[in-house]
C-alpha cells in the first residue's frame, strides 16, 4: 500500500497537508490515521500502552465486538472491510435462553437477512495499525502516556510508562481518541463553558469463557449473539473464531457483591443460568468468575468536541457509551467517515471542519448513548414480552410493505447510515402512527359492540368490549 499524496476537496481546491498528532492508538485512532494518511497528511499516532500486535490479552476486556454497517464504510474507504469481514462470524439475529434452556431465534433482519458480524477486538487493531505502517508518511509510536498539552498552540508532552522518560511533540492538529478516561478531552474540560457529564450505572460486567467442544468445534450455533434475558439482568455470548465463546455476565454490583464462594456461584447459576454451567464448565466458571473483578460502565457526553481548528476529540473520547447496542466501535469509526467527508468538502480549512464536526455530530453521539442505555432493557427484559415480539413482527411486516418507508428502529440504527439522531425521531414518528390506527381501530371496535349489543340486546358484550379497549389504549 502506498500513500496517496494528492490533496484535493470537492470543489477541486488543492489543500495543504497537516502535521497530525493522533493521541490514542487503539480502534478509532489507528483508523483514523488512516484515512488522514490515504490523504497525505503526516500523521504521528501515540499509544501509552505498548505495541497490542506483540503484547499479550488482556484479561477481562471484551475480545470481540460487533460490526455493522457505519463501522464496514468507514473499513471500506481505507481498503480494510473485505478483509475483516473474511474473519468477522456473521450474526443474524439473537438467540434466546430461557431458564429451562430452550432456545428461541429472533432475527434481526427477516425480510433481508443482514447481520451483523463478531469480529476480534485485538485482531482489528493488529490489522489497522500493520495497515498504518505500510504508509511512510504514518509514524507510530508506543508507551507514550500523554502528560499535559498545550492545545491552542499544538504542544503535548509524553512520558514513557516504563522508562519515565519524557518527550515533547508539536503539531497543526491533535485528535483524541483516547477512550472514555481522555487525557485530551482532560485539557478541554478546563475551559470555560464546557458541557459534560459523567454516568455510572449500577450494572457492571464479568467476562468469561465457552470453550469448543471435544471435537473443537462451537458449543452452541455460532450464527447467532447469544443472550439469557433475566429481567434485571442478563447473560451474552458471541463467536471467536477459534470457536470459543465470549461470555459477559452483566448485572448490579450489588448481585455480583452476594456472590462469595463457590457455592454461592453455583447456586446463581443453577437459579439463572442452568444450561450455561455445562457449556462453560464448572472448574472453568469458578475460576474465571473469581479471576478477576467485575468492570463498571460509563456514559459520557460532551460538547463542543473541538477546540477551534487546533484539536477535536472522536470516539469514547467524545461519546463513551454503555455497549448494549453494539454501536461504541461503529459509533467511533462513523467519527471518522464523518471527519473525512468534511476534509473533502472543505480541504485543509480545519477551523470549519472542527467545528462544523462538533455542531452536528454531538446530538448524534448523544443519541446513540440514550440508545444503548435503552437496549439494555430491551435485551435483559424486553425481548421476552409478547408486547415487543409483536411489535417486532409487525414492525417487520410494515418494512417489508412498506421499505422506504417504516424502517425499524434496529435496522435503522445497526444497517443504516441514517443519523442517529433521526433514527430516534424516526422511531417517535412510528409510534405515534401506530397509537392513532390502534386508536382508530379501537374506537371502530367499540362501534361495533356498542351496534351488535344493542341490536341484540346483549349489552354485556358492549361492556367487555369497552373495558377491554380502555386498558389496551391505557385510559383505564
Amino acid at each position: 500500500m502506498t500513500a496517496q499524496y494528492k490533496q484535493t476537496n470537492t470543489n477541486g481546491l488543492t489543500a495543504r497537508n497537516l502535521n497530525v498528532a493522533v493521541v490514542g492508538g487503539g480502534l478509532v485512532g489507528s483508523l483514523f490515521a488512516l484515512h488522514l494518511g490515504k490523504k497525505g497528511h503526516t500523521v504521528d499516532l501515540y499509544e501509552y500502552r505498548e505495541d497490542i500486535r506483540t503484547a499479550e490479552l488482556v484479561i477481562g476486556r471484551s475480545i470481540n465486538l460487533a460490526l455493522s454497517a457505519r463501522g464496514r464504510k468507514a473499513l471500506a474507504e481505507v481498503g480494510l472491510e473485505d478483509a475483516l469481514l473474511q474473519h468477522g462470524i456473521p450474526m443474524k439475529g439473537r438467540m434466546l435462553h430461557d431458564l429451562k434452556g430452550n432456545r428461541k431465534i429472533v432475527p434481526y433482519d427477516a425480510n433481508t437477512n443482514q447481520c451483523i458480524y463478531s469480529v476480534g477486538r485485538k485482531h482489528l487493531n493488529e490489522v489497522l495499525l500493520d495497515a498504518a505502517e505500510k504508509y511512510p508518511n504514518i509514524h507510530l509510536y508506543f508507551n507514550k502516556k500523554l502528560q499535559s498539552a498545550n492545545l491552542d498552540e499544538g504542544e503535548m508532552s509524553f512520558i514513557d510508562p516504563t522508562t519515565k522518560e519524557s518527550t515533547h511533540a508539536k503539531a497543526d492538529l491533535i485528535v483524541g481518541c483516547d477512550g472514555a478516561y481522555s487525557a485530551v478531552r482532560k485539557e478541554i474540560v478546563k475551559r470555560p463553558g464546557y458541557d459534560y457529564s459523567q454516568t455510572y450505572i449500577e450494572h457492571g460486567y464479568l467476562e468469561l469463557c465457552i470453550p469448543p467442544t471435544k471435537d473443537g468445534d462451537f458449543a452452541m450455533p455460532h450464527n447467532y449473539l447469544h443472550i439469557w434475558p433475566r429481567g434485571k439482568f442478563m447473560m451474552i455470548a458471541l463467536p471467536n473464531q477459534d470457536r470459543t465463546w465470549t461470555v459477559t455476565l452483566f448485572m448490579p454490583f450489588t448481585n455480583f457483591n452476594s456472590i462469595k464462594c463457590d457455592g454461592d456461584l453455583l447456586k446463581f447459576f443453577r437459579t439463572y443460568f442452568p444450561d450455561a454451567i455445562d457449556l462453560i464448565g464448572r472448574e472453568r466458571l469458578v475460576k474465571d468468575f473469581f479471576k478477576t473483578r467485575p468492570q463498571s460502565l460509563v456514559m459520557i457526553k460532551c460538547k463542543p468536541y473541538n477546540v477551534g481548528g487546533k484539536a477535536v476529540i472522536i470516539g469514547d473520547a467524545a461519546h463513551a457509551m454503555v455497549p448494549f447496542y453494539g454501536q461504541g466501535m461503529n459509533a467511533g469509526f462513523e467519527d471518522c467517515t464523518v471527519l473525512t467527508e468534511l476534509f473533502n468538502e472543505h480541504g485543509s480549512d480545519v477551523d470549519r471542519i472542527l467545528a462544523e464536526f462538533s455542531n452536528t455530530r454531538w446530538e448524534d453521539a448523544h443519541s446513540i448513548c440514550d440508545l444503548a442505555m435503552y437496549n439494555y432493557v430491551e435485551m435483559r427484559d424486553l425481548v421476552t414480552k409478547r408486547s415487543y415480539l409483536f411489535r417486532k413482527k409487525l414492525d417487520e411486516l410494515l418494512y417489508w410493505m412498506l421499505p422506504n418507508t417504516w424502517v425499524p428502529l434496529y435496522n435503522s440504527v445497526s444497517f443504516s447510515h441514517m443519523r442517529y439522531s433521526k433514527c430516534i425521531a424516526n422511531r417517535k414518528w412510528q409510534d405515534k402512527i401506530l397509537t392513532r390506527v390502534l386508536y382508530c381501530c379501537s374506537i371502530t371496535a367499540v362501534a361495533a359492540a356498542g351496534y351488535f349489543g344493542y341490536k341484540y340486546g346483549n349489552m354485556d358484550l358492549v361492556q367487555h368490549y369497552s373495558s377491554s379497549v380502555l386498558q389496551l389504549l391505557k385510559l383505564k
